[in-house]
């Protein structure tokens, strides 16, 4: 039986009913790189004449720290009257009472981009990346208004922001992105969003099709009367696929970039006046990090793997019998041939970029930066250390030390100083770097330390040391100290409070590997089977337990965020005591959390951020419904 029969049997019409109650067909003006009209779109599975190469060697070779960082440009507001059709306010929860009060417009489009300036990534010209140069160079890539990740967006609480996105992807057979599906769902990772906004994974529109997103920003039970103090304001989130069954691919090509949300404290300037105001580098000092690792074929195309990493043969004779096959529970493989066909367990790249680009390098002045890291990648977890290389003459290299403002995407009661950040895939952490303790000349450097098994399912659990620890990002420190408004805050947010007398329920979900896909609670994902009912208003306590004894699951859970109580019996650290909506599930974890559902309404779902493991089913829908509804 072949997985996509296995698992995607009867998904497409389920998934094709509910992208048809918002997503319209739009004419907009076709983008010069998108290639013509081919075959029709034809639902959730590749092709039958599909053929995917496999990944034989290793990506062609760079000098790392050569090539400029890609900055990503703050999206800018449209007129609403240039939409068509017009919104339709009926379509989205709580429209009135969050009337939009800025308007953006996105077009997803197929364009080359280049990852490196040197050949077979670039056309050879000494610090062009990205959309510039040759525009027939590059690597074949997807993305938003023509670039990749796509506009930064900077909202604000109490501003809600309406944001149509236009699918004008090549259709299926169509395009030169072969190994991702033309029909997105874009996610708010993060967002305290409405169902019909949130982007789950059945709600995709296909090629010619729209669909809208309403974003209240509004911090989570308080919509009518924040203040200066309340203490579920979020900052960092991302925006990124989540179309089900090819959420992995699907980012891989291109779809995630960044939406930063400010408040008064949190105000988005360094010169804020009001005493309140944190003052956190801002402007071109608050730079966005996406962490991606990419694979590439020898002529620098992007290139997805779909066999499993030892390079079998993409057409091996079934099996008379089950055999193993070096999973990690040493289940045996009962899939015959299709063990070899998917990979399950994890997909990772040999060339780790920094918003798209291989092992960059940003020129820093010397005063403090704001850093928002995020991985973004499918399945590489990440361990960040910071090096510092005096300039020559100065001494010998030396590792410093981050100061930590944020754990995905809300800011902690008080910073941190750490000497790493445990990044699992979909983690954020807004830090600062005061690079005027540095000299003019020196080097500051972010390396991976951290060893993943080869078929991406979870670390090795050795460091990399040396010369095999992997050279991520570099910064280098310019000229004279600069005068610096900014400043390291000495408190920050206060956690809200946990009371038990709201909790409704308490739930177990066991994360597992059961015959070649991943599991909840021995459940494979069904986006029509609703698997908890929450009863708006309410608050639970779930905890997430891992059965696997050599696997890792970053777990993440849409709509609100949670307060970590236990990991594996002990209280939560420093880091982990925080607001947070990824939960860090290695081998043999249990983590129990309180978490509340407030303001809206409708279906969501929780899944493993491997998103391998997501797309191969390792996801659950929940509902959020009406009080005595709950199950």
């Amino acid at each position: 039986m072949k997985r996509r029969d296995a698992l995607k049997l009867g998904l497409g019409a389920a998934g094709a009913t509910v992208a048809a109650s918002q997503a319209g067909a739009v004419e907009i003006e076709q983008w010069p790189d998108s290639a013509a009209e081919g075959l029709p779109q034809t639902g959730l599975v590749f092709p039958d004449t599909f053929e995917p190469s496999i990944v034989v060697q290793s990506s062609p070779a760079v000098e790392p720290f050569t090539a400029p960082l890609n900055i990503m440009p703050i999206a800018q507001p449209v007129n609403p009257n240039t939409y068509d059709p017009p919104i339709e306010p009926e379509r989205h929860q709580r429209f009135d009472d969050f009337p939009p009060q800025k308007h953006y417009e996105e077009v997803m489009t197929e364009f080359r981009w280049k990852y490196h300036w040197q050949p077979p990534y670039g056309d050879g010209t000494e610090g062009v990346v990205g959309r510039a140069g040759d525009p027939d160079v590059g690597s074949w890539h997807w993305g938003f208004n023509g670039i990749t990740p796509g506009e930064t967006y900077h909202a604000y609480y109490g501003e809600p922001v309406f944001l149509r996105r236009n699918n004008l992807l090549p259709t299926v057979g169509a395009g030169n992105v072969t190994f991702a599906l033309p029909s997105p769902t874009i996610h708010l990772h993060n967002g305290h969003t409405a169902s019909e906004s949130d982007g789950i994974p059945q709600d995709f529109f296909n090629p010619g099709e729209f669909w809208d997103h309403h974003y209240a920003n509004i911090p989570a039970g308080t919509p009518f009367n924040w203040d200066y103090d309340n203490p579920e304001i979020m900052n960092t989130l991302w925006y990124h696929d989540h179309r089900l069954d090819f959420t992995a691919t699907n980012v891989y090509a291109g779809f995630s970039g960044f939406y930063l949300i400010f408040d008064e404290r949190d105000s988005n300037n360094e010169r804020d006046r009001n005493p309140r105001a944190f003052r956190l580098p801002s402007g071109k000092y608050d730079i966005p990090l996406i962490l991606h690792d990419v694979m590439f074929q020898p002529n620098g195309q992007v290139i997805w793997d779909f066999f499993s990493p030892d390079g079998a043969s993409p057409h091996p004779e079934p099996r008379p019998e089950p055999v193993e096959v070096g999973n990690s529970q040493g289940t045996p493989d009962t899939f015959d041939s299709n063990r070899l066909q998917y990979t399950t367990q994890g997909m990772t790249g040999d060339k780790i970029t920094v918003n798209r680009i291989i092992q960059p390098y940003l020129d820093v002045d010397r005063r403090k930066y704001r850093f928002r890291f995020l991985n973004g990648g499918p399945s590489r977890l990440y361990r960040l250390v910071l090096k510092v290389v005096p300039k020559p003459g100065r001494g010998e290299p030396y590792f410093d030390d981050f100061i930590v403002l944020s754990n995905d995407g809300n800011l902690l009661e008080a910073p941190l100083v750490e000497p790493k950040i445990d990044l699992w895939i979909a983690n954020r952490f807004d830090v600062i770097i005061d690079f005027s303790k540095y000299k003019d000349g020196d080097k500051v450097q972010v390396w991976n330390d951290l060893e993943i098994r080869g078929d991406g399912a979870g670390p090795t659990g050795f460091t990399l040391e040396g010369e095999n620890m992997m050279p991520v990002l570099e910064f280098r420190c310019k000229g004279r100290k600069k005068p610096d408004p900014s400043r390291v805050p000495a408190t920050m947010r206060k956690l809200p409070e946990i009371r038990m007398s709201e909790v409704r329920r308490k739930r177990l979900f066991v994360f597992d590997y059961d015959n070649g896909l991943w599991t909840v609670n021995g459940r494979l994902m069904d986006p029509n089977r609703v698997d908890a009912k929450i009863e708006q208003g309410s608050a639970e306590i779930w905890t997430f337990r891992n059965e696997g004894t050599a696997w890792a699951h970053p777990v993440h859970t849409h709509f609100e965020e949670f307060q970590i109580l236990e990991v594996n019996g002990r209280p939560p650290s420093a880091v982990e005591r925080a607001r947070k909506d990824v939960v860090s599930l290695g081998p043999g974890d249990e983590v129990t959390f309180f978490s509340r559902w407030r303001d809206f309404f409708g279906k969501h779902v929780m899944h493993c951020h491997n998103v391998v493991h997501e797309d191969h089913a390792m996801m659950m829908r929940w509902d959020i419904v009406e009080p005595g509804q709950g199950d």
